[in-house]
């Protein structure tokens, strides 16, 4: 069994390589822009035809699409976001159409939730942000690409290697950098959102479960803890694992998160589905998720 993943060094990625190296018989080839790929392959760049050339060589059976960018401008979202699945999908067609293809996307592409109601995969989409737009246009192209595929809602992931581009991996730098001294003060922007946090083991657990899963899936599925988990205890509880005496000081200027999930006060998804699909459910709770990006020590 040939699985291809693209994104393998990435955060999620990273994660979704180690796990189908456990399964019996894979062989896993690793695609990107890394010295360290086994295949060099630019989603933001190459073009279809090229693609699907690499696809031939390749002959995976199964492609786990990681790539995807968390930061920058709507040019750049937009080229990986959106670009990047359209590409991989006309190639698979060509080279490989018996090949299931396993995308994740994102929570953000249903934009703000109702308090108190998950949110399932048949909810209306209203992304707010470039970010959640461009992770919407490539599910679209995904869902619609007529192969062997399913998208992987994923909400907020947290755990070891969680990098500072994202919420938890940044509270956790700045309290490496504030020390544990009483005098230290972490400021921050408004902490009162909720957000869907899920461990990042859990993320690549559901990857190889979609991927190795016999018979077609759903078009799409979320993956999240399945709650909706203050940013403010998540603070807390960093700052708890780090012994910060210090003060904690938020403002109602700026965003204590990241750009992808500006405007969002409240998201939490429905995992009733995956459960169903793929029979999944996260197994680390938050504490766990967040013990293990503190112990870690920093990124990767």
């Amino acid at each position: 069994m040939r699985i291809l993943v693209l994104g393998f060094t990435g955060y999620l990625g990273g994660h979704v390589v180690e796990g189908l190296r456990a399964l019996p018989g894979a062989l896993v080839l690793g695609g990107g822009r890394s010295p360290a790929a086994h295949l060099d392959v630019d989603l933001a760049r190459v073009s279809p035809e090229q693609l699907a050339k690499t696809m031939a060589s390749a002959a995976p059976d199964i492609v786990v699409n990681c790539a995807g960018a968390t930061g920058g401008d709507a040019v750049t979202l937009a080229e990986v976001n959106t670009r990047g699945p359209a590409v991989l999908c006309a190639a698979l067609r060509e080279s490989a159409p018996a090949a299931r293809l396993v995308h994740l996307g994102s929570a953000a592409e249903y934009g703000p939730g109702v308090p108190g109601t998950p949110v399932t995969e048949s909810a209306a989409t209203r992304p707010v942000g470039p970010y959640g737009a461009t992770k919407l246009a490539g599910t679209v192209a995904v869902t619609a690409s007529g192969l062997d595929a399913v998208v992987l809602r994923v909400g907020n992931p947290v755990g070891p290697g969680a990098p500072p581009s994202g919420l938890p991996g940044r509270i956790a730098a700045l309290l490496r950098e504030a020390g544990p001294g009483p005098e230290a003060v972490l400021r921050l922007g408004d902490l009162s959102a909720h957000r869907d946090f899920v461990d990042v083991r859990d993320v690549a657990r559901a990857a190889v479960l979609a991927a190795s899963a016999p018979g077609p899936l759903p078009p799409v599925l979320n993956v999240g803890g399945g709650r909706a988990v203050a940013v403010r205890d998540l603070v807390r509880g960093l700052a708890g694992l780090a012994g910060f005496r210090g003060r904690i000081e938020e403002t109602t200027a700026g965003t204590a998160g990241s750009a992808r999930s500006a405007q969002v006060s409240w998201q939490c998804s429905d995992i009733t589905a995956a459960e169903r699909a793929l029979d999944w459910r996260p197994v680390h709770t938050l504490d766990d998720a967040l013990t293990a990006l503190w112990e870690g020590g920093g990124t990767p």
